[in-house]
């Protein structure tokens, strides 16, 4: 099957589609636009398997576009570049991560939050683009991407390690220095996984003291050699009194619904539960939990390009790297199953070059 767009001009790629929701996926052919003066093409070597991609690709949120090709943790090569490139060059290590254009005009664009383009940010799949097509993302052997929404690998990281970190990395990332962890703030993670993993390690290289709210007590010791000063089994509701009012942020990565009280009732007085995980279902908390001592709930999404560039920066100069486990591109499917199970340690990263 091929997938084709409305350019008149294009670059045929293979590529992993779903064609429906839930539906296996399928080996197939897609189009890329040619080169416009301020494109490059990527030769994709590693993409990485984020649970939004599951999401989508099961319209777990109901907006899904079909036939879908997943994937927004996308590191590769520079294959060719448009005549007015000025940033990148033939055989750059590059990556691209959740989104691919914005208006460039509005306020948030102008202060690097592109993801929160008051136009409609494009993402990098399961969208739109300004000219009405459909995009196509990592789970594809080439992409074509404006230079404006493309990073550089820094030589400090391999590329199959880095892919993750154009999602998970970028997320948990942003929503820590927003909420300004660092030395003096006690800072906790709920959850021990893609997402969790490597909250721990940027929030202890930016010096905040660490503690992981974990279901059980089964990844302390690898908590702990990711930079964790403590560790709790949330299965215990000792734990929870153990823990009440102690807490400057509490970094929420999972996608199941918590007791949300609970989690509120371990903050410090303006304390914040910030949500990067993504549950299929409402949350439900008292207010009571919120107004008697100022706590707040938020919520971060990615960051903005310069934002991603630099948490890459930070990553190689500190030694932050996601645990992952390769794949072939024959082993989505189970993939996406064992990440519904919680069986990865910690993310998955597709070997494009056995597409």
């Amino acid at each position: 099957m091929s997938i084709m767009c409305n350019n008149h001009k294009s670059i045929l790629t293979r590529a992993l589609s779903v064609p429906s929701a839930k539906s296996p996926f399928e080996q197939t052919t897609i189009e890329r636009r040619d080169l416009r003066p301020n494109d490059i093409l990527i030769d994709i070597k590693f993409c990485g398997i984020c649970h939004s991609d599951i999401h989508n690709a099961h319209n777990d949120f109901g907006n899904g576009i079909f036939p879908m090709v997943p994937g927004h943790e996308i590191v590769g090569v520079v294959e060719a570049v448009g005549t007015e490139v000025t940033k990148f060059a033939f055989g750059d290590r590059v990556g691209v991560g959740c989104f691919v254009d914005s208006c460039g005009e509005c306020e948030y664009c102008l202060r690097g939050d592109e993801q929160f383009c008051t136009k409609g940010v494009v993402v990098v799949y399961n969208s739109l683009d300004y000219d009405g097509n459909l995009t196509y993302g990592g789970f594809s052997k080439k992409i074509v991407v404006k230079e404006d929404f493309v990073v550089r690998i820094p030589d400090g990281l391999d590329m199959d390690v880095a892919s993750p970190l154009l999602c998970a990395g970028i997320t948990t990332y942003s929503a820590l220095k927003h909420w300004n962890a660092g030395p003096g703030k006690k800072v906790a993670i709920v959850g021990m996984g893609g997402l969790g993993h490597l909250a721990i390690q940027f929030a202890h290289a930016m010096g905040a003291e660490v503690t992981v709210l974990s279901r059980s007590m089964n990844k302390k010791s690898e908590a702990l050699g990711f930079g964790a000063d403590h560790y709790f089994a949330t299965s215990d509701p000792a734990t929870f009194t153990a823990l009440a009012g102690r807490f400057d942020l509490i970094l929420n990565t999972v996608s199941a619904n918590l007791d949300v009280d609970a989690y509120l009732s371990m903050l410090r007085v303006d304390g914040t539960l910030v949500n990067v995980g993504l549950p299929n279902e409402p949350d439900k908390y008292n207010v009571f939990s919120l107004v008697m001592s100022r706590r707040s709930i938020a919520g971060s999404l990615v960051g903005g390009i310069r934002e991603t560039q630099e948490m890459l920066d930070f990553a190689a100069q500190h030694g932050i790297a996601p645990k992952i486990e390769v794949i072939r591109a024959d082993q989505v499917d189970e993939a996406f199953e064992r990440v519904l199970r919680s069986d990865v340690r910690y993310r998955f990263v597709i070997d494009m070059s056995t597409l």
